[in-house]
């Protein structure tokens, strides 16, 4: 039988007496169902849905030292129309930029239902004093972002202090106040190990997140699909346990549209069609869009078309 979480002295969890325990994750077990859902194959009309859906659920999104004005509006611009020769292609879900080019966007996409997100909280390394954490948060709301992209301390993660992450998640998320969302990025690819991607990922639902979120995209290993399902499978069993319904979104590595397809795939098998949706489902990413555009177009036409055809995201 699994074994309920220890927490450290102090720390409680609202959620905790419901949450489903934590045990131990059978590696073996969960890499081979993540490569069997892989394996799906989808034709035709499933195929132009899945590929238009997700166009529907990608954050489109820029995060450079370079990052300008001039290339966060082009962004905006593809986010509403990423074909411009073929209306019927649906809008992305949102931008995702630095705090100080929000203002930037939202001019952009006022009135289009493209929303704005904004990375803060010490992106993306997390090691920013709580106060400025909390500090970067209320601001990039104030300056007009819907959603909030935090990452949590992995340093404190790892080192046990538990607590310390759920405080940072609550308090962020109060900060967040009514208007914007919260997405709690855990960095995977620095945890080490399934058990701790769930118990991270219980720690950020505790404390309030409204989304969890895979990566920050700024380290080589990310959105695995095995990660995915660890996280999904989470997300899963607190709906289950609780009846609350926590979005889910991949981001890091995904480049491909048929990574894409793979990463919806373990959505349906795992929570189900009711997490397909911009509301509860996103994909990080800032080169995914041209290559589904280019799958598209293929499916419609039946010939394949050259990159160039495609603004550069």
């Amino acid at each position: 039988m699994a074994q309920a979480p220890v927490l450290p002295p102090g720390f409680e969890l609202p959620l905790e007496p419901r949450l489903p325990r934590i045990g131990s994750i059978d590696a073996v077990a969960l890499e081979e169902r993540a490569a069997s859902l892989a394996k799906r194959s989808i034709k035709r009309d499933a195929k132009v849905f899945a590929l238009e859906l997700a166009i529907r659920t990608i954050d489109l999104t820029t995060l450079e030292g370079a990052d300008t004005p001039g290339k966060v509006a082009a962004m905006c611009s593809k986010a509403v129309r990423p074909d411009p020769t073929d209306p019927s292609i649906p809008s992305c879900a949102a931008i995702c930029v630095y705090p100080n080019l929000v203002p930037t966007a939202r001019e952009r996409l006022q009135g289009t239902g493209v929303r704005v997100a904004a990375v803060a909280s010490g992106f993306p390394s997390g090691q920013y004093p709580t106060p400025i954490k909390v500090a970067d948060v209320r601001s990039a709301v104030e300056l007009g972002a819907d959603e909030i992209d935090m990452v949590i301390d992995r340093g404190a993660f790892l080192s046990g202090r538990y607590a310390k992450v759920y405080d940072e998640v609550v308090r962020v998320k109060e900060s967040c106040g009514e208007s914007a969302h919260l997405k709690v990025i855990l960095e995977t690819g620095e945890l080490g190990t399934y058990d701790n991607v769930r118990r991270a990922t219980l720690l950020a639902i505790a404390g309030g997140a409204d989304f969890v979120k895979t990566s920050t995209g700024k380290i080589p290993s990310a959105a695995t699909l095995p990660v995915a399902l660890c996280m999904l499978e989470a997300v899963r069993d607190v709906y289950a346990e609780t009846g609350r319904r926590v979005g889910f979104k991949a981001a890091g590595g995904i480049r491909q549209a048929k990574q894409a397809v793979q990463h919806l795939v373990l959505v349906h098998e795992t929570l189900g069609p009711e997490w397909l949706t911009p509301e509860l489902y996103r994909l990080g990413a800032s080169s995914l869009v041209n290559d589904i555009l280019m799958q598209l177009r293929k499916e419609k036409t039946g010939a394949y078309q050259s990159p160039d055809y495609f603004t550069l995201d």
